[in-house]
């Protein structure tokens, strides 16, 4: 069986299976499964979720169910009876096609979201995996980052005039900023060549699919060929750092020994280092994105931020939890339990709407209100709860409230030069393309504009 073979194989007897079940459910007038399937609902998905919320806990989801609720999914997302789905994405397969994926093997190249990647695992591997990488991104790690992270922030928007000048004043914010600015920083801390930012972003791209369920062949190719070549050179890439290591995080990764007197193999370096480039930008290219958009429809909450710009941090909470760049996760059930008097068997599945969970009006008044001065804005669930609490989620608040603030700052008078495109996918929520007109560029309100990149070593692994 060769390589296409087997790569038509899985998928027929995952996602061709799923796609099948949940376009079956669509026509059925399954909410979540209409959401997952229409692209127009998952341009504005937020009113069709509210079908899903009624007094139970759970909802009847396209693949299982479903929870739109605040306590609910936190109480799962921090009970021990739960775990990540990880090696058990294919188990409630019927056993035809569960032969058909052994016979069809495993795919060739490491995948974010299949183990040993740190999502995809629980203790003591989970434990272990983020004990490693965590230092990289500690509070203390983060606040040192602050003042490049602006310098990066001023030196790509110097770049943005520059190219709106030589295009009637237009530009596109996704890819010429939301995108530029989180990868630059991901790639310094790991010790990744920043001139692969692009490279990787297009990696990024078109592997962003793979968190979705129920994808198309043409898709699942292109997901697969992506997660091949990044993994080809995540293992040229590793080598050269055993050989010549540097101060940044992967070089540690690589020559760490930890307490328990073992690194990681190899296959645990690739995943590791796929998962943190890939979900160090991911997360925030929609953030900033998804920020810039709100903004640019609520003029009344960028004035109050002109007024009081200390009110930032809180802005950013309040943009995760309207329009945040993970819209669900799932967990399995470990053992029999309950959840909120409803009995829940070993091995199943709930799906947690967690775009649905910050909107319930439970938790947060006028939830469908964009409120830059919400005072319980940082209790939503868009970094997750528990022990896979999103490991990165001090550095994309620094990140976001940085970038769209120096944005908003530096042009005043930004705004949409169109309508934006959001990106097909059904987990991930963001901005494929965001058309702007920046306006006159406000000087006064560029601190340490103009620096140039540092040509020291890389930033944001001394001490944490």
């Amino acid at each position: 069986m060769d390589d296409v073979v087997r790569s038509a194989v899985r998928w027929a007897a995952t996602h061709g299976a799923m796609r099948v079940a949940i376009r079956a459910k669509a026509r059925a007038g399954n909410p979540d499964a209409q959401v997952m399937t229409d692209p127009v609902l998952r341009g504005d998905p937020y009113a069709h979720y509210e079908r899903l919320r009624t007094a139970a806990p759970f909802a009847d989801g396209a693949l299982a169910r479903v929870s739109v609720h605040h306590d609910v999914c936190t109480d799962v997302l921090r009970s021990e009876d739960f775990g990540q789905i990880g090696a058990y994405r294919t188990d409630r397969l019927p056993p035809v096609l569960r032969l058909a994926l052994r016979l069809a093997g495993p795919r060739p190249s490491v995948s974010p979201i299949d183990p040993p990647s740190m999502v995809a695992v629980d203790p003591p591997e989970h434990t272990r995996y983020r004990r490693l990488v965590s230092r990289a991104f500690s509070a203390r790690a983060v606040a040192g980052l602050r003042e490049r992270t602006r310098q990066i922030a001023d030196e790509l928007l110097d770049d943005l005039e520059r190219e709106a000048a030589a295009h009637g004043g237009q530009v596109d914010l996704a890819a010429r900023y939301a995108s530029l600015l989180p990868v630059t920083v991901i790639s310094e801390v790991l010790g990744v060549p920043v001139a692969m930012r692009e490279q990787f972003l297009a990696w990024g791209d078109r592997a962003a699919p793979v968190l979705d369920m129920g994808l198309d062949w043409s898709t699942h190719r292109d997901v697969e060929r992506s997660l091949a070549e990044l993994d080809t050179w995540w293992r040229g890439h590793l080598q050269q750092l055993r050989r010549d290591p540097g101060p940044d995080l992967l070089s540690a990764l690589v020559t760490t020994v930890d307490e328990d007197g073992g690194g990681l193999t190899e296959t645990e370096l690739r995943a590791t280092a796929a998962l943190v480039v890939g979900a160090g930008f991911e997360t925030t290219v929609n953030l900033i994105g998804n920020g810039a958009a709100l903004l640019f429809a609520h003029p009344d909450q960028r004035r109050l931020l002109a007024e009081d710009p200390s009110l930032w941090p809180n802005a950013v909470d309040e943009v995760l939890r309207v329009d945040p760049p993970v819209q669900r996760t799932a967990r399995r059930a470990r053992r029999p339990t309950t959840v909120h008097g409803v009995p829940v068997a070993e091995g199943e599945w709930l799906i947690l709407l967690l775009a649905a969970a910050d909107r319930d009006p439970r938790v947060f008044p006028d939830p469908h209100v964009f409120d830059v001065t919400r005072p319980n804005a940082r209790d939503h669930l868009a970094f997750g709860s528990g022990i896979h609490f999103c490991l990165g989620a001090a550095l994309a608040r620094m990140e976001g409230e940085v970038a769209l603030q120096a944005l908003f700052e530096r042009f005043p008078d930004l705004g949409p030069a169109g309508p934006g495109r959001r990106r097909g996918t059904v987990i991930l929520r963001g901005h494929e393309s965001l058309p702007v007109v920046l306006g006159p560029t406000t000087p006064l309100s560029r601190p340490g504009s103009g620096a140039s990149r540092p040509d020291q070593e890389p930033i944001g692994t001394g001490p944490a």
